[in-house]
């Protein structure tokens, strides 16, 4: 009894130096953490606490690593933290939440790779695109995508009256929704996201000026941020679908009437699918404007691609048009200009929504001159 005090009163030290309560050299607090990491591991193996705060422990050592650019390390020691923290979580709320929060950390940790330096998906398009994950990368986001998951289930398993069960569970679900993301499954990604937006929405008006409600405004901003770029690389047929199930908030319906249009929907055919009156989408297309951003490339001797000078490549706002008006319409001004390599070149035109990116998730795309492939636009 007198060691298993004394090793909770250590736990206690560390937890002041952690929180900042309390100051310690980084040598100091390593060298403390890894005390109490060994002084946890003979009580954890059959007392709940200590295993919950050997998993926890655990956890804060991968994040030092994970902090200190060791990724490897960090991943080996959330690991092992998870499993004491699985082992205990049945025994009390506190340590399932240790443990869902340790589950979502790995996730993250997981799928560095698949998100650029601003945390968006690096490879939005998934399998299909021509810059993709490695397959190393992508299994380590599918696992992430799973722990992830489970996470959201060890949230939605706890008394949903508490507001930190609550929170845990929307913010669960917004990281659920940042990995599908970036394995390239937008409309489910969409679909994460609005649900979580909905709970943190019902926790800001359940408790309005409080530090979580500020915090909840935060969350809300990126959801939103988060929802408009993904918008972007859905289907017609996934905003229908999100629209049907009622995940597709009305405040985004003007970007996704203008996503249909720019992928060459009918605006009679917008108005049927997505449930709207046929002015309101007419009103929608003539106020909401687009960013075409496109890229004409001649292929040389070498057979290297060549971008001729401006305007080829450039970019415009634009109005009620599809991706292949636009596309046309470039095809015919290069044809006509003095940059026209002849008849007998290749070259191509590619066009975005918003911003260049990976080929394959062009809007519009069109190689033109002998053996050419078909006409692309999408």
């Amino acid at each position: 009894m007198a060691q298993r005090e004394a090793v909770l009163r250590l736990d206690e030290q560390w937890a002041r130096i952690r929180s900042g309560a309390a100051h310690a050299e980084p040598a100091e607090a390593d060298a403390l953490l890894a005390e109490l990491i060994g002084a946890l591991r003979e009580p954890a193996r059959t007392d709940a606490e200590c295993a919950a705060r050997l998993g926890l422990r655990l956890g804060d050592l991968a994040a030092r690593r994970f902090a200190g650019g060791d990724r490897a390390g960090a991943l080996s020691a959330i690991e092992e933290g998870l499993r004491f923290s699985q082992q205990a979580a049945g025994h009390a709320p506190e340590y399932a939440r240790w443990y869902a929060r340790g589950l979502i950390n790995q996730g993250v940790w997981l799928s560095w790779p698949l998100s650029d330096g601003e945390r968006l998906p690096r490879h939005p398009l998934g399998p299909g695109s021509e810059n993709g994950p490695s397959a190393m990368e992508r299994a380590a986001g599918e696992r992430a995508r799973d722990l992830t998951r489970g996470a959201v289930g060890v949230w939605a398993s706890l008394d949903q009256e508490d507001p930190v069960n609550q929170w845990g569970l929307a913010q669960a679900k917004v990281f659920l929704g940042d990995r599908l993301a970036e394995l390239g499954l937008a409309e489910d990604a969409v679909a994460w996201a609005v649900d979580a937006e909905g709970h943190f929405r019902r926790l800001l008006l359940a408790d309005p000026g409080s530090e979580e409600s500020q915090e909840a405004e935060e969350a809300l901003d990126h959801i939103g941020r988060q929802l408009e770029l993904r918008l972007r690389f859905l289907s017609f047929d996934s905003l229908v679908s999100l629209r049907t199930r009622g995940l597709l908030p009305e405040r985004l319906l003007p970007q996704a009437v203008v996503a249909a249009r720019i992928q060459g929907a009918a605006e009679s055919e917008i108005a049927v699918r997505l449930h709207l009156e046929g002015d309101q989408v007419r009103t929608m297309l003539e106020v909401t404007p687009w960013v075409a951003v496109w890229r004409v490339e001649v292929r040389g001797p070498d057979g290297l691609w060549n971008v001729p000078g401006h305007p080829w490549h450039n970019g415009a706002e634009v109005r009620n048009r599809t991706a292949e008006d636009v596309g046309a319409e470039l095809v015919r001004g290069f044809a006509a200009s003095a940059d026209y390599p002849g008849d007998s070149a290749l070259w191509r035109v590619r066009v975005w929504w918003h911003a260049e990116g990976d080929p394959a998730g062009a809007r519009f795309r069109l190689v033109v001159g002998p053996d050419a492939p078909a006409a692309t636009p999408s």
